[in-house]
């Protein structure tokens, strides 16, 4: 089972970046051009101990606006994703249940600070 855990001012923004669509049609979130220097920046999927913190951090100049992690494995366990203390990346954390060891991946949204 894999779990994904999405700020509650990620989902805010994502709310207001959908442009609205006619009825039956479908819409498609879509940065803004006022968002300077949006990225993405993914620590890809590793095996870590459980509870052990997983960190990516945003290019020298961003700051993160968002952010989330994911818990990979048969029984795992997101149990942390928050901003770092210092406001320039993410962390993200889990344990998987009847083993020593559980996949994390850990996405920052960084901006221009």
């Amino acid at each position: 089972m894999r779990f994904l855990s999405i700020s509650l001012a990620v989902l805010a923004a994502g709310a207001c970046l959908t442009m609205s669509a006619p009825a039956g049609a479908t819409s498609t979130p879509v940065v803004p051009q006022a968002v300077d220097g949006y990225q993405v920046v993914t620590l890809p999927n590793a095996n870590v101990p459980n509870f052990q913190r997983r960190t990516v951090f945003c290019p020298a100049g961003k700051r993160v606006i968002g952010g989330g992690a994911e818990a990979q494995g048969p029984n795992a366990v997101l149990v942390g994703s928050f901003p770092t203390d210092g406001g320039n990346g993410w962390i993200g954390l889990g344990r998987q249940i009847g083993t020593s060891t559980v996949g994390i991946s850990v996405f920052a949204i960084c901006a221009n600070a």
